[in-house]
């Protein structure tokens, strides 16, 4: 081997024991650090269509709204978070409550439900101090279909007239016939002329909606 050679070769050597001493370096440098966490994939929310517990109140009478199936309902009881929350009102008219079970809410005002949750609770907590309220109006509603701006299901969450359901739809389309407006109740047909009524003529046939009700615009 020539003396060249041998200069390379103590080259190499050189650089090899240095690319060793920065791997062992950084192997010191991050022994004992933490591992980065990797976030586990989050399980469905089987609540995430419920509205959040903050949500306010649907504008009801908490004293004469009775409350159905589909219905949602704020139950909160303070300092309490466990047993607070969205509860949906079951086909069955009850809901099932942390701790006190099955209740039924059908056709019971909030304040009715109020009460009857207070009582309940009172055997697990001292004096609890509890809101119940109405989050979501499900179980009654009207049907508007036809020639107005928009179509469809509307929550028939305080009193409202055929009149009212049409102006809060948007009004009519331009073609609509406003004077046969038909509203399907059950197996009867009533009929309502939006022109008459707006010019203060048979002001009796602006009936209130009724949960059920088909509103038609042809």
């Amino acid at each position: 081997m020539t003396d060249g050679d041998d200069n390379k070769m103590r080259i190499w050597r050189s650089k090899l024991f240095f690319l060793m001493l920065l791997a062992l370096g950084a192997g010191i440098c991050g022994w004992g650090q933490e591992k980065p966490k990797v976030q586990e994939p989050k399980s469905a929310n089987v609540t995430a269509d419920l509205p959040a517990a903050d949500t306010p109140a649907a504008p009801v009478d908490p004293k004469t709204y009775k409350i159905g199936p589909e219905d949602v309902i704020s139950i909160m009881v303070w300092r309490e978070k466990d047993v607070s929350g969205m509860f949906v009102v079951r086909p069955d008219g009850r809901i099932t409550l942390p701790l006190a079970g099955e209740i039924t809410v059908n056709d019971q005002t909030p304040e009715q439900v109020q009460a009857k949750v207070v009582e309940l609770y009172s055997k697990f907590f001292n004096k609890p101090e509890i809101s119940v309220s109405l989050a979501r109006v499900g179980s009654k509603k009207y049907y508007l279909v036809g020639q107005v701006l928009r179509t469809g299901i509307f929550p028939l969450v305080v009193p409202i007239n055929i009149l009212e359901a049409i102006n809060s739809a948007g009004g009519f389309q331009e073609f609509a016939n406003r004077k046969k407006v038909v509203i399907l109740r059950g197996d009867k047909q009533i009929k309502f002329n939006y022109e008459e009524v707006i010019k203060g003529k048979n002001i009796s046939q602006n009936i209130q909606v009724e949960n059920g009700d088909h509103i038609i615009v042809k």
